[in-house]
């Protein structure tokens, strides 16, 4: 653990392994242009350092959700392009071109700001066309109303439409049936544009599990996210077509040891009540820590290469560990809550289906709170 770290538990972040995936995604791309998606800090991993070595290995651009996070990248030097997926309100037009932001455009009303905004700072400022192709989310609708809005988008002073913009809604099921139904929305709507006389310089539609298994969606340039950080989309992909390595571990020192008798209880609630004389161990790292409290009763970790059960209820800053079967353990020993120590692994998927949740979430939760140490 590093010396300026002020509390025993963190997340260590694999550069290495980052750095493997994203040539691992370039292999089996070819030459197509990488979006790469950093937003929510990288998935939790950092995304000032994330995104110094994707761009490094040839990502062309970064992908955000919030202006924070966009803020953030420019502040700290990026000048690459930088685009941002969720909406922006009018209101913040302002921050889009004062750091240089490339928005989706979702209403002829979002637009209509964005131009105004332009004008009066006498810039021009690059926009993509969002098309809602079946996620139900944002974007134009594929009609002749979706249409004709995004004609009078491309129509607008001081705004320069440069690609179509979409998002899958289920790529990452093996029944790739509603996907092709997305493709061919995303083709026709993107055509349509083109006949109108509105060149798209990029489409680009394809998220990680599009990336591994629909070619046919790749366009102009995709947004890989979780398989950069080392994590499959679903357990309903072909995880043979990328070899990807994790990125990020979670560990915290055992800071306490102690021997209690059969029939004490451990944490809130009392859920927990030793049924043998037990050592009981306590690591500094709860469910503000992105450790869920769903996981109470069904969680372990790995101490001294075995695996060794997570009991009572997690705490929000605590939780407790069982070491009675861990010869030689001691207080200072480090905890695994998530990663592996030589045959023994704990991985997100792991802990998303003993909480309910998905891969996605957990590794984002670890980030928040938890400091990072890059290795």
């Amino acid at each position: 653990m590093a010396k300026d770290i002020l509390r025993p538990s963190w997340v260590e972040i694999d550069l290495e392994a980052l750095t493997h995936n994203i040539r691992e995604i370039r292999r089996h791309l070819g030459d197509k242009e990488i979006v790469a998606v950093v937003k929510a800090d990288a998935y939790g991993h950092g995304s000032l350092a994330a995104a110094r070595v994707l761009l490094r290995e040839g990502a062309s651009a970064l992908a955000i959700a919030t202006l924070e996070e966009a803020k953030e990248l420019r502040e700290a030097g990026f000048r690459c392009p930088i685009l941002m997926m969720g909406i922006t309100p009018g209101r913040y037009a302002h921050v889009l071109l004062e750091y240089d932001i490339t928005p989706v455009v979702t209403s002829v009303e979002n637009a209509a700001d964005y131009s105004r905004a332009a004008v009066e700072a006498g810039e021009v400022l690059p926009v993509y066309l969002a098309l809602d192709s079946g996620m139900g989310r944002i974007g134009f609708l594929p009609d002749e109303a979706g249409l004709a809005a995004a004609k009078r988008v491309a129509a607008m002073d001081n705004l320069r439409v440069v690609g179509l913009f979409s998002h899958f809604a289920s790529a990452d099921e093996a029944d790739k049936a509603y996907s092709y139904r997305q493709i061919e929305t995303f083709r026709n709507f993107a055509a349509a544009l083109e006949a109108a006389g509105i060149p798209l310089l990029k489409k680009m539609l394809s998220n990680s599990a599009a990336i591994m298994e629909l070619p046919d969606a790749w366009y102009d340039a995709v947004r890989p996210g979780i398989i950069l950080y080392g994590y499959y989309p679903s357990d309903e992909v072909d995880a043979s077509i990328l070899d990807l390595q994790p990125v990020m571990s979670v560990k915290a020192e055992i800071v306490q040891i102690k021997t209690v008798p059969a029939g004490t209880a451990v944490s809130y609630g009392r859920r927990f009540v030793t049924e043998r004389e037990s050592l009981i161990g306590t690591l500094p790292l709860g469910y503000a820590d992105g450790y869920p409290r769903a996981l109470s009763g069904k969680a372990r970790a790995i101490v001294r290469g075995q695996y060794a059960p997570i009991i009572g209820n997690i705490c929000m800053d605590q939780c407790m560990v069982d070491l009675t079967d861990i010869p030689g353990v001691k207080a200072g020993d480090t905890a695994i809550l998530m990663g592996r120590d030589g045959d023994k692994r704990i991985t997100p998927e792991e802990i998303a289906a003993k909480t309910g949740t998905i891969n996605y979430e957990v590794i984002c939760g670890f980030g928040l709170r938890l400091r990072k140490i890059y290795k």
